[in-house]
C-alpha cells in the first residue's frame, strides 16, 4: 500500500504503459484520465492455490505426461473425438479411449496476439486446429516453431510434449514436420 505522505510524491500520467512502468518501478501511480479525474492504481498481488481434480479426463493429462495423445470412440455410432468426452455428443453413447495420431495437419489457425499469464511469454503466438487420419474432430493446440509466413492449410505437423509435464492443456503442442520443437 501507499502511505500518506507517499501520495504528493506520486507521478501522474495519461498513458496506460506509463502508468504500468511507474508501477513497476513504485508500487503505484495515478492515471489522469479526462472523463473521470485522477485514479489511483496500485500493484495488488493476489495468489489462489486452486485444486483441481480431472477426474474422468484424467487419462489424457496422463497420456501427455508420456507422450501419448488420446481422444475418445463413440463404440455406437463411431465417431471419434480428437478432444476427449465420456459420452458421444451425437448419440448419448458412452466413449471409450482412443490412442490418437502424432501427425496431422493443419485445418485452421489463428495468431493471438494477447493471451492469458500462461501464454505471456509466448505472445503473439499460432493456435491452430489440427485434424488426424480417421478422426472426426479437430484439436485445438499452439503451433510452434514457425512464423506466420510458413503456416498453411494442410500444412503436416507433428506433436511435442513438454519434457517436464505439468498436466495442463500446454504440455502438447504442433510443430511442422520434421521440426525439432522441444520444450
Amino acid at each position: 500500500m501507499v502511505s500518506s505522505t507517499n501520495n504528493r510524491k506520486l507521478k501522474k500520467f495519461t498513458k496506460y504503459r506509463d502508468v504500468m512502468a511507474e508501477i513497476n518501478r513504485k508500487g503505484a501511480a495515478i492515471y489522469r484520465e479526462k472523463e473521470h479525474g485522477d485514479q489511483l492504481v496500485i500493484n495488488f498481488p493476489y495468489s489462489v492455490n486452486y485444486i483441481h481434480s480431472y477426474a474422468n479426463d484424467s487419462k489424457f493429462f496422463l497420456g501427455l505426461a508420456d507422450g501419448k495423445l488420446f481422444g475418445s470412440r463413440c463404440a455406437k455410432c463411431d465417431y471419434v473425438f480428437a478432444t476427449p468426452r465420456s459420452h458421444c455428443m451425437f448419440c448419448g453413447e458412452q466413449t471409450s479411449w482412443k490412442l490418437l495420431p502424432k501427425k496431422g495437419k493443419v485445418h485452421s489457425w489463428t495468431t493471438c496476439e494477447f493471451g492469458s499469464e500462461a501464454f505471456l511469454r509466448e505472445t503473439p503466438y499460432n493456435l491452430a486446429l489440427i485434424e488426424f487420419a480417421g478422426v472426426n474432430s479437430l484439436f485445438m493446440t499452439r503451433l510452434k516453431d514457425c512464423s506466420l509466413d510458413d503456416i498453411y492449410v494442410g500444412m503436416p505437423v507433428e506433436a511435442r510434449f513438454a519434457r517436464k509435464p505439468e498436466y495442463l492443456v500446454r504440455d502438447v503442442w504442433f510443430v511442422p514436420s520434421g521440426s525439432a520443437g522441444r520444450k
